[in-house]
């Protein structure tokens, strides 16, 4: 290894698309940067597998919801990152990391969702660039943090595209639903059980399977209680899991753009997610798109393919051909790499 050291820096305590988008850069940043990995003890079982793409990997405390965090900055600077990389998930949840980090060297930051940005203008303007993954994101830190446009750059979000997709036979038993992401109010999926309920009381068979982690998994289980809904935890293999349903779904409150959504997008299933960050605009006619919160335009658009399998067929063909045109990982990855490059000195 050689070249610009780069740190990068995951401060979460549950993961998710966030954190498959660090997974994404680690395994596809050129040669010339080199790679070290700081990541928060809940999250760091879940990037082991690339400690081989690293120059180094450690492991930290979580700071995540602080201000600030004293063990972090001689942590850094120990590192010695000629330009950190800092994962943010929403605007005022990884601040310490975000302090930390810019204290240490030049800094890139990454942030993945809109949120609340009062008192945030003085810490933000210390970062060289953000990456922002949808304009909702971008208009946030330009209009109202007041950052120059030229340090605020829009990269949309990318997954791995399948060169083709093959699924199971149908076996004729219950339509499978799928839905993955942090158990938080925020992906919603306290929104998709009623729908659930109210599409079996409707007579239709299916089943439902969510996987993720997150705080909400206790609470989100006594709700589904006796419905076919099944709270999987953690999937290292989502791309297995994609290939055995029938639909996807993710009911969000807020995103930029969800991995997850464009993910099953290029495995060429038919979705239903929200109306929030970039989504519609992103996925255009590869989605069928709903206002967030709506229990009752949930159920109607999951009812319309459930009840339909040649609109589902249709609907995932034009997903897979959005996902291969629009998401594709490795312009993703090529664009950050640029932007890490400039700012780390890279001659």
């Amino acid at each position: 290894m050689g070249g610009v050291r780069v740190g990068l820096l995951v401060d979460s305590d549950a993961y998710g698309g966030a954190e498959v988008y660090v997974r994404q850069l680690l395994r596809r940043l050129p040669p010339s940067i080199e790679r070290h990995l700081v990541v928060a003890e809940p999250v760091a079982p879940r990037f082991l597998d690339l400690a081989d793409r690293c120059a180094s990997l450690t492991r930290m405390p979580l700071a995540r919801g602080r201000t600030q965090a004293s063990e972090l900055p001689p942590l850094l600077r120990g590192i010695g990152a000629d330009v950190w990389c800092v994962n943010l998930v929403d605007p005022a949840g990884n601040r310490a990391a975000l302090g930390a980090a810019c204290a240490a060297a030049p800094t890139v930051a990454v942030l993945h969702m809109p949120g609340e940005a009062d008192g945030l203008r003085e810490l933000y303007a210390k970062a060289a660039a953000v990456v922002t993954v949808s304009e909702e994101i971008t208009g946030l830190l330009r209009d109202d943090l007041g950052l120059p446009a030229d340090r605020v750059v829009h990269v949309r979000s990318g997954v791995d595209v399948p060169e083709r997709v093959v699924r199971p036979a149908r076996d004729g038993g219950p339509l499978r639903v799928g839905a993955v992401g942090r158990l938080t109010g925020q992906k919603g999926f306290d929104l998709l059980i009623p729908a659930v309920a109210e599409l079996v009381r409707g007579g239709h068979r299916l089943t439902v399977e969510i996987a993720g982690e997150g705080r909400d998994h206790a609470a989100l289980v006594r709700a589904a209680a006796g419905l076919p809904i099944r709270f999987a935890g953690f999937v290292r293999d989502v791309p297995a899991m994609l290939s055995c349903l029938d639909v996807f779904c993710l009911p969000s409150r807020r995103e930029g753009l969800p991995l997850a959504l464009l993910e099953a997008m290029a495995h060429g299933l038919p979705c239903v997610a929200t109306d929030v960050g970039d989504v519609a605009a992103a996925v255009g006619d590869g989605a069928l798109v709903v206002p967030p919160g709506d229990v009752p335009a949930l159920t109607r658009a999951l009812e319309a393919l459930l009840a339909d399998g040649e609109a589902r067929r249709r609907l995932g063909t034009r997903a897979r051909a959005v996902a291969v045109r629009r998401f594709d990982a490795a312009a993703m990855a090529e664009t950050v790499a640029r932007i890490l490059l400039r700012i780390g000195g890279a001659p």
